[in-house]
């Protein structure tokens, strides 16, 4: 803080840094608290990377045309006057949650933003089983890397879609192993990785979801961060002790694979 502007710096004024709400002279008192804390200037750094790389990911779906069954003329219309109010205020609407469903990655902690949606079911189940088997030293996994073609088969077989096991080497992480889950309309498959630094990370996957949220939804409960989202009726969620920005690599290059894009983010 500053003579000038003695409230002292939180995270509203981060998230607001990151988001560019921030008020000039606050702006300043910010950048100037943060010069003098490495590690808040280092988060705030990968949360804007975060945001840069989800932007970039929905700005092909801003592009896309509007549905036939959403456009003016297939919508009964009010009187002209009532529509000449409406639209200014529909526009500002539609732009805001736009926005807001890039920055949604934005809330930290344990405690949700007032008005943020729960995290979702499959992200609670993805997350609990992180939790339970991450911390195993002997028996983490049911089935080891070294036999990843019977892995794969009976993962397969059970889940009964495609399970394949992501090449994320580019990334700094090896594949481990995996396991079967329960989940709440049929199996779950879980492949845990791990890095040299002894971070572990988990791809749950399931299938059933037949619609859903194509780009990535993160979500964070404590010290745990998760990327999540559907494609082609498989559900996905990778789970990890680590900073937004790695994760959302991981998270781009498992997608890329699995859904035969290529092996890098796109």
């Amino acid at each position: 803080m500053t003579a000038s502007d003695p409230r002292p710096v939180g995270e509203d004024d981060l998230h607001a840094l990151v988001d560019g709400r921030l008020e000039p002279g606050r702006r300043v008192t910010v950048e100037a608290w943060l010069a003098e804390h490495p590690e808040a200037a280092a988060r705030v750094a990968a949360d804007r990377e975060v945001r840069s790389r989800l932007r970039a990911r929905l700005a092909p779906i801003a592009d896309e045309p509007i549905p036939a069954r959403l456009r003016i003329a297939h919508v009964a219309r009010p009187p002209r006057a009532r529509v000449a109010r409406w639209l200014p205020s529909a526009a500002a609407a539609a732009l805001c949650l736009a926005l807001g469903g890039a920055a949604g990655w934005v809330g930290r902690g344990a405690v949700p933003p007032v008005g943020a949606p729960p995290v979702e079911p499959m992200t609670q189940a993805a997350v609990s089983a992180f939790r339970t088997f991450v911390v195993e030293a002997v028996h983490p996994i049911e089935v080891r890397a070294d036999g990843t073609p019977h892995l794969l088969q009976w993962l397969t077989k059970r889940v009964g879609r495609p399970i394949t096991a992501p090449d994320l080497r580019a990334q700094g992480f090896r594949l481990m192993g995996g396991r079967l889950l329960p989940a709440d309309d049929g199996p779950a498959a879980m492949l845990m990785y791990d890095d040299d630094r002894g971070t572990r990370l988990t791809l749950y996957s399931r299938a059933g979801a037949a619609e859903g949220h194509r780009v990535f939804r993160y979500a964070r409960a404590d010290d745990v961060a998760a990327f999540s989202w559907i494609d082609d009726g498989m559900a996905y969620v990778v789970t990890a002790r680590t900073d937004e920005a790695r994760l959302l690599r991981v998270a781009e290059a498992v997608d890329a694979q699995v859904s035969g894009r290529g092996d890098g983010p796109r």
